[in-house]
């Protein structure tokens, strides 16, 4: 793959028109690109604001800035409050919040994540993806790069903690990133590509070979196992976006020219047409945090919450003028048709699944109700049993005669933190997990998938790959780093309680397995028989679950609420012949029954 593959740092007395030129831009691939971010800011204007800080814990007085978003309203972004006082241990004294002791896990976990850290001319852009990556059979692999979608607990940890500067600069050189012409094999993919994880290299200056100078040496697929672009990453970068922007009240940042293209360049990359009839987003196999041939390829859950967070996430941040009119009225076409897509075809519970074991199939109609024509043998034999009396949950993919029954942790879960879901949806989700909480939890959480795909099924669908075997890795291996999505839901829900009790299996076991990246076996006791230890994203996943509970309050940063804008927007009121029920009008009753 033909890449400009590095950036250099040095370069002074730069042109705004130099920085950022005009849409669309790219570099050839002889190019270097000769500056850092932080000249953008120089250049952009002679007297930049100072760089706002955030306690998480102290009061801010400042009054927060207005930003103008899709042109509907004035909306005035404030950076979250403290922790109230009255639920935390105050001195009868002072009358101060007494700070909550560290457990020995924790200041364990904190000395880990802060070595991981990855320095880019003397800043902090970044961790490590594992601090032994290496260790094992001296294979290096791409565990020393910093990936996008790993940092994302790093990056929220250290928010959490008030130490922004990390996230700023990461958010920046990766969008710096994202602008480089990509080719493999004569073509070029999409433009608005993110990196799946870049890396920090010494490099000879031009004309001085006894001089280095580092440089950012990106992989944005073409050197990942089966060259499969990271969909995901473009969407994680828009959502650490907005948690960052939340937080830090930095609205300058994303004002700025270059990180607003950098919103429209992914999402124009992610709304552009094609075939599909579907507003899922479709992909192909180990596009996302399953990087490897597991059968996700099509319209995998996990991208589509993420898809739909991403969305909403642009939706708040994108500033109006006559750019961007069209592309605001784009992403919110697309949420209401995702949203009812998903609520209505992914949810299973015992009376859907009952639904489709009375399924007829081949119905020639616009009024069908079996619209993807899903033949009632593809009920699995084991979600006949394991599907409980109470909750569900939504599937894995729904294609044309084809519906995907695993449960994946990670789709599930973020359908709840963005409410892609019903209210109701989501807590039968978080019932079911309670409800089998042996089997997706076990010994240590959190199942990626479950069951794990098993004999023929393994052979047929992962190709016998060796890594994901059943019960390891991607196939149901048990994957801690999923601890802080866990309890980013349940905060959202009201439910700690199950976010504390899943902390609690995890943590004292975590910090004498030398935080493992997964755990195999159908209970999660063994450590994977590849997992790399010190794993970053384990140690900041544990971390952020704790930061989370102590603050809850700051869950808002993620999380989104039912939006009765787009409940107004259903696309079934377009259809010539109506529709008796529909998911939208559930949630929109549902959702002013529990506010009367």
């Amino acid at each position: 793959m033909a890449i400009a593959s590095t950036i250099r740092p040095c370069c002074s007395h730069l042109h705004l028109s130099q920085i950022i030129p005009k849409y669309p831009y790219h570099f050839s691939k002889s190019q270097k690109c000769p500056h850092r971010y932080e000249v953008v800011a120089q250049a952009a204007s002679t007297a930049p604001a100072p760089h706002p800080t955030f306690d998480p814990v102290g009061a801010g007085s400042a009054t927060p800035p207005h930003i103008l978003l899709h042109g509907l309203k004035p909306l005035v972004f404030t950076p979250l409050l403290p922790f109230p006082e009255k639920t935390r241990n105050v001195d009868p004294v002072r009358h101060v919040p007494i700070p909550r002791t560290e457990s020995v896990a924790e200041r364990e976990a904190w000395k880990l994540l802060k070595q991981s850290v990855v320095n880019y001319c003397g800043k902090p852009v970044g961790t490590v993806a594992a601090a032994d990556a290496g260790a094992f059979k001296g294979e290096l692999l791409n565990y020393d790069q910093v990936f996008i979608r790993d940092f994302v607990p790093s990056a929220l940890a250290f928010l959490l903690k008030g130490e922004t500067e990390i996230v700023r600069n990461f958010l920046l050189h990766t969008l710096q990133l994202q602008s480089w012409e990509k080719t493999v094999d004569c073509y070029s993919p999409g433009q608005g590509l993110m990196p799946a994880s870049f890396k920090v290299r010494a490099a000879p200056i031009d004309g001085n070979a006894d001089a280095e100078e580092e440089v950012l040496d990106p992989d944005f697929g073409e050197s990942a196992i089966g060259r499969v672009a990271p969909v995901d990453s473009g969407l994680w970068w828009i959502i650490l976006l907005r948690a960052y922007g939340k937080i830090t009240g930095d609205f300058s940042l994303l004002e700025r020219v270059d990180v607003q293209t950098g919103i429209k360049l992914i999402l124009n990359l992610c709304l552009s047409d094609g075939f599909d009839m579907f507003p899922t987003l479709l992909v192909t196999d180990g596009s996302c945090m399953i990087d490897r041939r597991m059968g996700i390829h099509g319209h995998p859950l996990e991208i589509q919450s993420l898809f739909y967070s991403a969305l909403r996430c642009a939706k708040e941040m994108l500033t109006f003028n006559e750019g961007s009119a069209n592309l605001i009225r784009a992403i919110k076409n697309r949420l209401s048709a995702l949203s009812f897509h998903v609520r209505e075809y992914y949810w299973v519970d015992l009376k859907k699944l009952n639904e489709i074991y009375r399924y007829k199939t081949e119905e020639y109609s616009q009024n069908a109700t079996n619209k993807f024509n899903i033949y009632p043998e593809q009920i699995p034999a084991w979600l006949v049993d394991w599907i409980p009396d109470r909750g569900g949950y939504l599937i894995g993919n729904v294609q044309p005669a084809h519906m995907d029954f695993r449960f994946f942790s990670l789709g599930n879960l973020w359908a709840i933190v963005s409410s892609l879901t019903t209210p109701k949806q989501a807590e039968g989700i978080l019932s079911l997990i309670e409800e089998k909480w042996d089997d997706l939890i076990g010994t240590m959480p959190l199942k990626i998938s479950y069951p794990a795909l098993e004999s023929d099924e393994w052979r047929i669908i992962t190709g016998s790959d060796p890594k994901n075997t059943p019960w390891s890795y991607h196939n149901g291996g048990s994957w801690p780093t999923l601890l802080w999505q866990f309890t980013l839901a349940c905060i959202k829900m009201g439910r700690p309680d199950l976010a504390k009790r899943a902390i609690s299996t995890a943590e004292k076991r975590l910090l004498d397995d030398n935080w493992p990246e997964y755990y195999d076996t159908p209970t999660g006791r063994f450590v994977g028989k590849q997992s790399r230890l010190y794993q970053t994203w384990t140690v900041a996943g544990f971390l952020t679950s704790k930061l989370l509970l102590e603050k809850p309050e700051l869950a808002s940063i993620l999380t989104f609420e039912e939006d009765l804008e787009l409940l107004e927007g259903c696309a079934c009121r377009l259809s010539r012949n109506g529709r008796t029920r529909c998911s939208r009008q559930a949630a929109r009753s549902q959702l002013l029954g529990n506010c009367a």
